[in-house]
């Protein structure tokens, strides 16, 4: 049954391009699009849920609705998509526009209004379809580098309206607006021992060298193994330019012509994004900064990009057999790679042995547990993490350690410090966890009960506590006090915070609260004096920024306008 059921999913996984609408949507840029960041592209504990276009280094290009709709949100947000507009098509798809620099028109107008009347730059509004129609053309925003980005592009988006799933944009006929004829590339094999198997005569998993045949292909030298192994692949692909190193759009894995795994990003949900980190070989990710791409799965888990195989990717090596694995790789144009690793049974001495550190704390990924130590507790619930392991849990001179980064967490667990004491009420009014990274402290959202202190995280690693007293700096104000501005655009300073990180900020001028901007890239807090809310003759200007501990700081000055 399984083995028909990867029949029946082979061509619609070929195929399922041919689904979508091809003519409907246009570019949302009037310049030839150029991908910097490819949809499914591996980042830092998620996939690329979009395509990133560049937009010549700059900010202030227009963007295009894609085709006929509503705006039917519009979030607001310091960090991740900055500012983005999401536009709902009839057909039953939904385009998302992000980083911009600001909105157009209308749109602009109705953010502006909603920011005044909740007195707050961070805001997100869901919208009537008739409230800000737009037709297929408009300039709906300007390109820009607001939120996580690491310069100037455009993030978008297609997404099923519906059930919200992400779906490839090039699927949506976008593969005509750009060229792509080179093929992906590959950098490095790696095959993994399983259970007490020796490859070779490695018990851990080993990098195996490669060559390119003159027929294209590449041809591995020979794996010697005696038992279960599997394999992972660090490759990737060049789409419209020759600089920014995109991710595979699809891999099939096949042993002597049978498919043994396949994988391929034509949608996924925001839910499965974190799965990233069981999708790669996250152990080597941390230690060597390579994203090997796993051709297998040692336990199934709910990623759509991976479903559908009847296999779990493992191989069995046995005596009297030969074998040969081919993988190969495509890109979403269709140019393809391919690699051959040929396979022989051996019975070897392990040179390289595997060593496993037991502890005392042995994590069942599926089962909950709680682990003491000293006065610290951590609580971990069920697959909090993907896989069985000793996590070695220390508490040594007020510092916990959990373990390190290679191994991911999923789900977040719960770590406590219990019971402190030696602290006066002041002091603990400002106490927090903190991450330990060498000598730098890095704030977590911490939850008080008297003088217990938890937090939630998402990475293993060393944890303490500490006290923020600092306030926050306001500082290289643009303007000189009692000075008149004439042709001047903006207010804006600069804030930072030592220890906790900036949680609020609030300006007024003559009494009245003004939006100001928060970049927490450039630590600038910028007030656009097109906003008119400034009175002729004197004004008073008064920021108040606030940490996350509540350490506050005001700056007031006044100027003329």
């Amino acid at each position: 049954m399984r083995i028909l059921l990867a029949l029946i999913l082979f061509p619609l996984f070929a195929l399922s391009q041919e689904t979508y609408p091809q003519d409907v949507f246009q570019s949302p840029l009037a310049i030839p699009l150029d991908i910097s960041g490819s949809f499914g592209e591996l980042r830092s504990n998620h996939f690329h849920s979009g395509l990133d276009f560049k937009t010549t280094g700059v900010e202030g290009l227009p963007v295009y609705a894609t085709g006929d709709g509503y705006v039917s949100r519009i979030k607001i947000s310091t960090f991740g998509y900055g500012k983005a507009i999401y536009i709902t098509h009839p057909n039953g798809y939904t385009s998302v526009y992000g980083h911009l620099q600001k909105a157009n028109g209308a749109i602009q107008e109705y953010i502006k209004k909603k920011q005044y009347q909740e007195k707050a730059y961070e805001v997100e509004m869901y919208l009537y379809p008739t409230e800000l129609p737009v037709k297929k053309g408009d300039i709906i925003a300007f390109t820009g580098n607001t939120g996580g980005s690491g310069g100037p592009h455009l993030h978008f988006e297609f997404r099923d309206t519906k059930s919200e799933q992400i779906v490839n944009p090039l699927h949506f006929g976008f593969k005509k607006f750009v060229k792509d004829e080179r093929k992906p590339i590959i950098q490095g094999i790696v095959v993994y021992p399983l259970d007490s198997t020796v490859v070779n005569n490695s018990q851990k998993p080993i990098n195996v060298s490669f060559n390119k045949q003159t027929d294209g292909t590449y041809l591995s030298t020979k794996v010697k193994a005696n038992g279960k192994i599997a394999f992972g692949i660090n490759a990737y692909d060049f789409c419209t330019n020759a600089y920014n190193k995109n991710g595979l759009y699809k891999v099939r894995a096949y042993l002597n012509g049978v498919l043994q795994y396949q994988y391929g990003f034509d949608s996924f949900a925001f839910d499965e994004s974190r799965y990233i980190n069981n999708f790669i070989d996250y152990e080597r990710f941390h230690e060597m900064g390579q994203r090997v791409q796993k051709l297998f799965e040692l336990s199934s888990y709910p990623l759509s990009v991976v479903a559908g195989n009847s296999k779990d990717g493992t191989l069995r090596i046995l005596p009297n057999a030969s074998y040969t694995y081919r993988v190969e790789l495509y890109d979403f144009h269709q140019n393809k790679i391919e690699l051959i690793i040929p396979i022989e049974f051996a019975i070897q001495q392990a040179t390289i042995k595997k060593e496993i550190q037991k502890t005392p704390f042995y994590v069942k990924a599926k089962t909950e547990s709680i682990f003491e130590r000293n006065n610290v507790s951590v609580y971990v619930p069920e697959n909090a993490f993907y896989n069985n392991f000793y996590m070695n849990f220390e508490v040594n001179n007020d510092i916990a350690t959990l373990h390190d980064d290679s191994v991911p967490v999923h789900k977040n667990i719960t770590l406590t410090f219990n019971d402190v004491v030696g602290l006066t009420e002041e002091q603990l009014s400002k106490t927090y966890i903190a991450t330990l990274d060498g000598y730098k402290l890095d704030y977590n959202k911490t939850y008080r009960k008297g003088n217990t202190f938890s937090t939630k995280i998402k990475t293993l690693g060393k944890y303490k506590l500490a006290q923020d007293s600092i306030p926050p700096r306001i500082y290289n104000i643009n303007f000189v006090e009692g000075k008149t501005l004439k042709d001047q655009k903006i207010i804006s300073v600069s804030v930072s915070d030592l220890h906790s990180d900036i949680d609020t900020y609030n300006a007024y001028l003559n009494g009245k609260w003004i939006l100001m901007e928060y970049d927490y890239k450039t630590k600038k807090l910028v007030h656009n004096l097109d906003d008119a809310v400034y009175v002729q003759g004197r004004n008073d200007l008064k920021i108040v920024v606030t940490d996350n501990l509540q350490n506050s700081t005001t700056f007031e000055s006044y100027f003329f306008k």
